[in-house]
């Protein structure tokens, strides 16, 4: 008998809830600390998760939990092309 794999689940930076990975986004700092999204889920680097939702990403941004997680500045920028991926 088979057992279900287990899904590996991973806490929002925005609303603090942990949810399955699949369901968030990634991003991630690379070794040069560039900041992008990773859609594979598989590039290297530090990641962080934030839901697909805006509410998460204005969380994230208020209480600069992007900035705690990846140790550094985070270009406002990065939340504005953020934003905009959202919302398509």
């Amino acid at each position: 008998m088979a057992t279900a794999r287990k899904v590996p689940m991973r806490q929002c930076v925005g609303c603090r809830e942990m949810k399955e990975k699949t369901r968030l986004i990634r991003i991630i700092r690379t070794a040069e600390g560039e900041i992008l999204t990773d859609a594979t889920g598989k590039k290297n680097g530090r990641g962080a998760y934030l839901c697909p939702n805006p509410e998460c990403l204005q969380k994230a941004a208020k209480s600069k939990s992007l900035e705690r997680a990846f140790q550094m500045a985070v270009p406002r920028e990065l939340y504005e092309k953020l934003q905009k991926e959202l919302e398509q």
